[in-house]
């Protein structure tokens, strides 16, 4: 072979190669008609459409798992109230009522979404702490009080993170909840954390 042949060869730049499209594709878009003809199937269902992509009855049960959690920790954080005591107890107190009364509104705004996904929410007492991812834990002293509750609030963090990345894009309201449910226990969890560390500078 020609050397000068072979040197153009080894000299020349390797040709890069061609990269693979690995987006994913887009979803199609239904026209009017398509929309109006599947709206009108099954209208009973209400807001749960054929378009909704998740498995309804185990996000019902998910759910109802994640109310028995709430009602227990409103329960909690009741019994706390009424029953601190002590020199810092009074700020204390207040903290677990605010945190108790927003606990509600979690579980009012889960119950909801669970109807309106046409489950049933389930406020039976039988069973209610085995249903709860968090436990009833009473507490001997102020900061046992303070700690006990916020092991229960990072215990229903991790559960809501866990749900809302199950969920996927599979169901955005039942998501948009949890998130709204999620950054509030994210914010108990600080509020607890910093009244514990609080306590311990004092001794």
């Amino acid at each position: 072979m020609n050397p000068r042949r072979l040197a153009a060869r080894v000299d020349a730049p390797a040709q890069p190669a061609a990269l693979k499209d690995v987006s994913s594709p887009r979803p199609t878009l239904s026209d009017a008609a398509t929309l109006r003809a599947r709206a009108r199937l099954h209208i009973e269902q209400g807001a749960v459409t054929p378009g909704y992509a998740a498995e309804r009855e185990v996000v019902v049960g998910l759910l109802n798992k994640a109310l028995a959690t709430e009602i227990v920790c409103v329960l909690r954080y009741k019994r706390h109230y009424f029953t601190a005591t002590g020199i810092h107890a009074a700020p204390v107190a207040a903290e677990f009522l605010e945190h108790a009364n927003e606990e509600m509104r979690h579980a009012d705004a889960l119950a909801k979404r669970i109807v309106e996904l046409h489950g049933k929410p389930d406020f039976s007492p039988e069973g209610l702490a085995k249903r709860s991812y968090a436990e009833y834990a009473e507490g001997e002293s102020l900061a046992a009080m303070i700690r006990e509750d916020l092991i229960a609030e990072r215990i229903a963090i991790e559960g809501y993170r866990e749900m809302i990345a199950y969920l996927g894009p599979n169901d955005p309201t039942t998501q948009r909840v949890l998130k709204e449910i999620l950054a509030s226990e994210e914010e108990h969890a600080e509020d607890l954390s910093s009244l514990l560390e609080g306590m311990a500078d004092e001794r």
